[in-house]
C-alpha cells in the first residue's frame, strides 16, 4: 500500500492531492493512509502536508526501492519484483532463501549496505550504505547444470553495458569482475542450487562500487579496487545504473534461455577483455602457472596457451586469473 501511495503521489506531479482522494482510489481509511505517509518521510521522500489541500512529494532520496528504479525499466520481467532492505548480511543470502521458497524468476533483492558481503572463492565485500549497488537476481533457466556458468557471462557483459551507457569506458576480467583503470570496480557472483541433472534455481550477485570514495575501501585493498566517483570526480545514479543493466542482463539472458547461446554476451567479453593477448598467472589449488590468455570460448572458457605453446580451456570457477603486473 505504501508504494501505492508514493505512485499516486508521485502521478500527481507536483500538486496536492487530497487525502479523501488517495482514500477513494485505493479504498484506505485517511488514518492508514496518514500512516503510510508518515512511514515515507522516515525512509527520506519530503512530503508538504498541508490542510484541505492533501499531500504534495517535493522530493525523492538516494534509495532503490521498486518504486524509484521502475521509470528506467524496460524489462518484462527482470527486476519487476524487487525486495528492498537497508540492510542485509548479504543479498545473494536473502535471495537464496527466497528461490528456495519458490520466488519467481527475475525477482531482485537489493540492499543499501551488506554486514557481510561475499566474493568469489569466500572472499570478503566491502557494502558500506547508499555508497553501490548490492543486488542479486534470481533464476530459474531450463538449462542443464553444467551450463549454469554462463550465466556469469551474461551478467558481466550486462554489466559492462549498462556502465558504457552511463558514460564509463570500462573492461572484462574474466571470468567475473569488471576493471576501471586496472583496478575491481565490480564483481559477479553466481551461485547455484541444483542435483546432478537438474538446476533448481541460481542467484547472480552484482556489486557495483559506484560511489565509494578512498576511504571507503581497506586500506589493504585500495591499491587494486576503485570506484565509478573515484574515477569520473562525481556521483553516479544508481538508479538509474541498476535500470540500465537489468534491462541488458534480460536481452542477454534470453538469448542463452531461448537460443542456448551466449554468443552476444561472449562478443562484449571478448571485445573488451582485460585478459586477452596479455600473460596471466593461474592460480589452481594453490600452485601458479603462468600462461597467455588468447581467447573466450563459446561456452564461456578462458582460452589459454602455456609456456610449451599448449592450448587449453580453463572453466569459471576453477582458477584465480591475476595479471602478472598488479590486479589486472
Amino acid at each position: 500500500m505504501k508504494e501505492k501511495i508514493l505512485k499516486l503521489l508521485k502521478d500527481s506531479k507536483n500538486e496536492f492531492i487530497s487525502g479523501q482522494e488517495i482514500s477513494q482510489q485505493l479504498n484506505v481509511s485517511r488514518t492508514a493512509i496518514w500512516k503510510y505517509i508518515n512511514a515515507l518521510k522516515e525512509e527520506g521522500y519530503e512530503i508538504e502536508s498541508v490542510s484541505r489541500k492533501g499531500y504534495m512529494l517535493l522530493s525523492t532520496p538516494d534509495i532503490l526501492n521498486y518504486e524509484e528504479i521502475r521509470k528506467y525499466l524496460e524489462t518484462k520481467h527482470i527486476g519487476r519484483e524487487i525486495f528492498y532492505f537497508d540492510t542485509l548480511d548479504s543479498t545473494n543470502l536473502k535471495a537464496k532463501e527466497l528461490a528456495a521458497n519458490e520466488q519467481k524468476e527475475g525477482t531482485v533483492v537489493i540492499a543499501e549496505e551488506q554486514t557481510n558481503g561475499r566474493g568469489r572463492l569466500g572472499r570478503s565485500w566491502s557494502s558500506p550504505k547508499k555508497k553501490g549497488i548490492w543486488m542479486s537476481i534470481i533464476l530459474t533457466p531450463e538449462i542443464e547444470p553444467t551450463d549454469a556458468a554462463k550465466v556469469t557471462q551474461v551478467a558481466a557483459a550486462a554489466v559492462w553495458k549498462g556502465i558504457n551507457e552511463v558514460g564509463v569506458k570500462t573492461q572484462i576480467k574474466w571470468p567475473n569482475d569488471i576493471v576501471l583503470n586496472g583496478k575491481k570496480v565490480c564483481g559477479v557472483l553466481t551461485e547455484m542450487s541444483g542435483e546432478l541433472n537438474r538446476l533448481n534455481y541460481l542467484v547472480v550477485g552484482i556489486g557495483i562500487n559506484a560511489n565509494m570514495s578512498d576511504e571507503d575501501f581497506p586500506e589493504e585493498i585500495r591499491g587494486l579496487a576503485t570506484s565509478l566517483k573515484i574515477e569520473l570526480n562525481k556521483e553516479v545514479e544508481r538508479k538509474e545504473l541498476i535500470g540500465r543493466i537489468l534491462n541488458n542482463f534480460e536481452e542477454l539472458y534470453e538469448e542463452l534461455i531461448h537460443n542456448n547461446s551466449i554468443d552476444k554476451s561472449i562478443k562484449i567479453c571478448v571485445e573488451n577483455s582485460a585478459l586477452i593477448g596479455k600473460d596471466v598467472r593461474l592460480i589452481l589449488k594453490g600452485k601458479e602457472e603462468e600462461a597467455k590468455a588468447i581467447d573466450i570460448s563459446k561456452e564461456g572458457e578462458l582460452i589459454i596457451q602455456d609456456k610449451n605453446g599448449d592450448i587449453s580451456k580453463i572453466i569459471s570457477g576453477e582458477v584465480s586469473v591475476r595479471g602478472l603486473y598488479g590486479y589486472v
